[in-house]
């Protein structure tokens, strides 16, 4: 982790991200019957659990609708869920408004144009690997990990590192077992 990263991480307190190909692969499966189906990786899961437990916020802007998106980011205790958006600046501002942070204390990840504006207004602009050229190009760390496949739990991981606060959250999964 660059210096530059290390620092923009140590600030963030708020975690917003794009759903389909950040939280998804970016595929959606349509049945017959016009519903959606989307598949959620569960490290993802995991990570915005700690995210949480160190006493951060986070939350899904999403131009898509979605009950599948409202279904997870409710499960996983999301407190900003914004779906729907044909102008996401917007729901960004009110988001930050809202949440009573400031640009400079928000992290976005992105995967593709329509990210780019709410990367570059974020403390912190991050871009699956899958990314469009633009958006990684745009973002100031780019992710080992395509989206759909941990992409967010590796940026949660690097900013509670940075935060000096991930040993402490994992240390109840790696204490030895007593019963041994």
């Amino acid at each position: 982790m660059t210096a530059e990263v290390e620092q923009r991480a140590a600030r963030i307190k708020l975690l917003l991200m794009d759903c389909d190909g950040v939280l998804t692969d970016g595929r959606v499966w349509v049945f017959e019957s016009g519903e959606e189906q989307k598949g959620f990786h569960t490290r993802d899961g995991l990570g915005i659990d700690l995210w949480h437990r160190a006493g951060l916020k986070s939350g899904i802007i999403s131009g898509r609708n979605s009950s599948a998106v409202e279904s997870r980011a409710r499960s996983l205790g999301m407190s900003f869920i914004r779906q729907g958006c044909e102008d996401k600046r917007n729901a960004f501002a009110e988001t930050l408004a809202q949440a009573k942070v400031t640009n400079a204390e928000v992290a976005f990840i992105g995967d593709d144009l329509n990210d780019i504006p709410l990367m570059m207004q974020s403390g912190f602009g991050i871009a699956v690997a899958d990314a469009a050229f633009e958006a990684r190009e745009q973002a100031q760390y780019v992710t080992e990990a395509r989206g759909g496949f941990g992409a967010v739990r590796e940026t949660v991981e690097l900013i509670l590192k940075a935060q000096g606060r991930w040993d402490e959250l994992v240390k109840r999964y790696l204490a030895a077992d007593e019963r041994r």
